[in-house]
């Protein structure tokens, strides 16, 4: 990536960073109980997904394998960033055969092998490859779930999957067949709790309705809020755990980036809708607001973003992907940003001010990716 870089909060960023502050978890109110200023119901400093209890903040793993938006990771740097951040407090691990394929696994279960029983591993199904380990489509047919997890399980050593989804709708494929296959499984003892991700609504309910689900996945950031049209409130209803992906919107909210910036062809974010450079210039508005509310609360940007998710609902848990130690430290301090009921609300407001170019339309809420 080639970028003009911002000066701006870059000394607070470094500062708080630098600190060594005490990386405590703090209440955070829920979107639901903002208008009362009740704290959040989660306790211990953890969140639920179904049966699973993890931590507040998880680390998505994606971006430890080749493809996506950086130089190739160093596979031995990844596997002792992803033991530090437990030592930090994570628990809740995010990862998916497609990742590589099969890379991102194969250093997560490298990384987690000795301390397995003290995390939660969360993989995704859903896609067939060819003999060279390339895409070769959509493939939810139950014999090839089952087929899927084995690999699975062998790449993430380990006897069982916390947490299963199925990352992508097939649409040749009933929901409730996959709901089924998985649910298979979890008889068997080979998944603990089902997830999916990127659906619509009535997906959801067809799916909870065969194999209870314990959580969905989708992007949800400030800049992305399509799952507050309807996925949310059906989330709250069914009593699903929501699991945001791109909660700092692929870096541009740890305010790094201007209206300037430009991507290497590689990275994934030239082809992104938010990151066109019409759309940057709009969204720059939105980064701005981060940071003043940085100011106002004595931290950085990017916690303001993640802190801003958690607080929207207490079954919200955000995986943001990094590959860089500082940036994860300062990921986890979001923890330790609280806002009162009238803080989200002013907060909201002004959000809802500003323009968003990139994002996608209100009608896609209803619609499987």
């Amino acid at each position: 990536m080639t970028t003009d870089m911002k000066p701006t909060s870059d000394l607070s960023r470094r500062a708080i960073l630098a600190s060594g502050a005490a990386l405590g978890l703090a209440s955070l109110a829920t979107g639901a109980q903002a208008q009362t200023g009740q704290p959040t119901a989660a306790t211990a400093g953890t969140r639920q997904l179904g049966s699973l209890e993890v931590s507040p903040i998880g680390l998505g793993c994606m971006a430890m394998a080749p493809g996506f938006y950086n130089p190739p990771p160093a596979r031995d740097e990844m596997v002792r960033l992803i033991r530090d951040t437990h030592d930090m407090g994570v628990t809740f691990y995010d990862t998916a055969e497609i990742y590589g394929p099969f890379i991102s696994e194969e250093i997560v279960g490298e990384a987690l092998e000795p301390i397995r029983d003290e995390v939660v591993l969360a993989s995704k199904f859903g896609f067939s490859f060819n003999a060279n380990g390339g895409y070769a489509g959509r493939n939810s047919q139950p014999d090839h779930i089952k087929q899927a997890v084995e690999g699975i399980l062998g790449r993430l050593r380990t006897d069982r999957i916390d947490l299963l989804y199925l990352h992508r709708m097939d649409p040749n494929v009933p929901i409730a067949d996959i709901a089924g296959a998985v649910g298979d499984l979890i008889a068997e003892g080979k998944v603990r709790e089902f997830g999916v991700s990127e659906v619509n609504p009535e997906t959801l309910r067809g799916a909870h309705a065969v194999t209870p689900v314990a959580a969905v996945q989708s992007e949800y950031s400030l800049l992305e809020r399509l799952p507050e049209v309807a996925m949310l409130d059906t989330c709250a209803e069914l009593g699903v755990g929501f699991v945001p992906w791109g909660p700092t919107m692929r870096g541009l909210l740890a305010d790094n980036m201007n209206e300037y910036t430009r991507f290497a062809s590689q990275d994934r974010r030239a082809n992104v809708p938010f990151f066109a450079p019409e759309a940057l210039e709009t969204n720059m508005a939105v980064v701005a607001l981060a940071r003043d509310w940085a100011q106002r609360k004595d931290a950085t940007p990017v916690q303001i973003a993640l802190a801003w998710v958690l607080a929207q609902r207490d079954f919200i848990v955000p995986i943001p992907g990094t590959t860089k130690w500082p940036h994860m430290r300062e990921n986890w301090g979001a923890t330790e940003v609280s806002f009162t009921g009238e803080e989200l609300a002013e907060f909201r407001t002004a959000l809802e001010a500003l323009p968003v170019a990139g994002n996608r339309p209100d009608s896609k809420a209803r619609e499987n990716e």
